[in-house]
């Protein structure tokens, strides 16, 4: 019995610890950070030491940020999801004048002002999309009766939008603000917004884009590199010429980890901007599809986790921080391999950055704390809207793909 007991006793602590988190979730992001670790050691140790004089600096510095990042997603794994709605208002002011002082204080790296301290480490800019997301996912939930009326909805929306967007396009950060804007746009849809102002956001947001590269230099730059590759990808920009060598080098299975050649031979930024192409020299097609599997699997799981969720605020905040993670992965990728034009959008969990990586774990933190209370919640017919957006993962149900408006499902289905 004594025997017994202490058995019990050993396994009650890590059981109760990680009660109602999504087991392949975690195990999918656990993949990542391992995947992440081994990839950034690999493209980073030349670069770093070229820089910093010290091989190790990017690596052992992002572990530091590494172990911040998992603290902050442990705690937040832990904090109910409902208590945003007192503390985003707060969060998006500091956000904002954070954004305002890398405008006043910043260094230039690159070219732009992103950054408040030193390396590049802490952009403000991550934490925008992060504190974005929960804020228009609070604020959506709270005007869910309203979003129909265009002077509670979508003018307000725009407004929001515009305020954190603008501060992001002055860095000049064109490819963190055009996802904000679109993460808006999507939570709008996610949260039932009107049809009809859902097509008169778009229509905005393309003469916004054309604006933005016509007047913006650099928006005129990579508009042209990215029209210019894709009529000859010898004429595309130098970065993307050189991935593509990266990619071509690779094949199939890759020339071996640790083994790439264009990381020294003058590949832009391999620890940051470029590590897809490093995955893709060292560890070939297979290694590609490897990684874009997890980055699916962490989607799927995500949505999952939006259609269990308790309440309309779940399922808004659930889908907003997968799909960002999602998105920030499928821009990065696909610039790398020349499908749209060049932005500075990192690879979750790979690129070396801090910021990115803290604010990526802190948006999973949340995802495990929505995992963590389905079926604990209640809600009623005038709280729930569908969000007519989520795919049903569900295939064997036989069912329409797009879920349309419903009514709560039972906890003990």
């Amino acid at each position: 019995m004594g025997s017994g007991t202490f058995v019990k006793d050993r396994n009650f602590l890590p059981a109760t610890f990680l009660r109602g988190f999504d087991m392949p979730l975690l195990v999918t992001v656990v993949a990542l950070i391992v995947f992440g670790l081994v990839m950034l050691f690999s493209s980073s140790w030349d670069f770093s030491l070229g820089v910093y004089g010290d091989p190790m600096h990017m690596f052992k510095r992002q572990v530091l940020w590494l172990a911040l990042g998992i603290l902050g997603a442990a705690a937040l794994a832990f904090f109910n999801y409902h208590h945003w709605r007192r503390f985003v208002v707060p969060a998006m002011a500091v956000t904002v004048l954070l954004l305002v002082i890398v405008l006043i204080i910043s260094e230039i790296r690159f070219g732009a002002k992103r950054n408040i301290c030193g390396e590049g480490s802490c952009q403000p800019s991550e934490l925008a999309k992060l504190v974005s997301i929960l804020y228009l996912s609070v604020w959506l939930y709270a005007k869910r009766q309203h979003l129909h009326d265009l002077s509670l909805g979508l003018i307000p929306l725009g407004v929001i939008l515009g305020v954190v967007g603008g501060l992001i396009y002055q860095q000049p950060d064109l490819s963190a603000a055009a996802t904000v804007m679109m993460l808006g746009g999507l939570l709008f849809f996610l949260a039932g917004g009107d049809l009809k102002q859902i097509g008169v956001l778009l229509i905005v947001a393309m003469v916004a884009a054309w604006l933005v590269a016509s007047i913006s230099v650099t928006g005129r730059e990579r508009v042209g590199d990215f029209v210019a590759g894709l009529k000859d990808p010898l004429q595309a920009s130098y970065h993307v010429r050189r991935s593509f060598e990266a990619i071509v080098n690779g094949g199939w299975f890759g020339v071996g980890l640790g083994q790439s050649r264009s990381k020294l031979t003058g590949l832009p930024v391999p620890p940051t901007d470029s590590v897809y192409a490093v995955v893709a020299e060292e560890l070939g097609l297979l290694g590609c599809v490897v990684l874009i599997g997890l980055y699916g699997t962490l989607v799927w799981r995500g949505l999952v986790i939006a259609r269990r969720a308790p309440d309309m605020l779940g399922t808004i905040l659930a889908s907003g921080l997968a799909i960002w993670i999602g998105m920030e992965a499928l821009i990065n990728m696909a610039v790398m391999v020349g499908l749209l034009p060049f932005a500075g959008n990192a690879l979750p969990f790979i690129s070396a950055g801090g910021s990115n990586l803290v604010a990526t774990l802190a948006a999973l933190g949340i995802l495990f704390n929505i995992s963590r209370q389905t079926g604990e919640g209640t809600t009623t017919d005038d709280e729930w809207r569908s969000y007519g957006a989520i795919v049903d993962m569900r295939w064997w149900n036989r069912r329409r793909s797009v879920s349309r408006t419903r009514r709560p499902q039972r906890t003990d289905r």
